[in-house]
């Protein structure tokens, strides 16, 4: 991999990042957020239904599992540009082999090629 399209990656995982964190701001203030209460503009912290509370609790739920995915993600764009830093980057830790083109467009902060992503179960089928 030439050293310019390293920096195309790099600057195609930090712009990834910086996405990721203000959608990571922006869902930490939801799922965090009480149901019901002052946020919904109520004098009480109850729902006024038992319906809107499953409602709040499943956004909620989604909301978590979301910041799950993002905080996840993340991590994996910090070790893709240590793997840049390194020298590594684009080349499959398993195999050794280097990862398609069309791979790394597609996920950037891959650590697999796509045959092995899918004998390790992180990638397509």
């Amino acid at each position: 991999m030439t050293k310019n399209e390293c920096e195309q990656y790099r600057r195609a995982l930090f712009a990834l990042g910086n996405r990721l964190k203000g959608d990571f701001a922006q869902l930490s203030g939801e799922a965090l957020r009480g149901a019901g209460g002052e946020a919904s503009g109520s004098l009480s912290n109850v729902p006024y239904h038992p319906a809107d509370l499953g409602t709040d609790n499943y956004e909620q739920e989604v909301n978590l599992s979301l910041l799950e995915n993002d905080e996840q993600a993340l991590e994996e764009i910090a070790a893709a540009l240590d793997r840049i830093d390194r020298g590594t980057f684009g080349v499959c830790e398993n195999c050794h082999k280097e990862i398609g083109r069309e791979r790394l467009r597609a996920v950037p902060y891959t650590r697999y090629c796509i045959d092995c992503a899918r004998q390790l179960g992180n990638g397509p089928s």
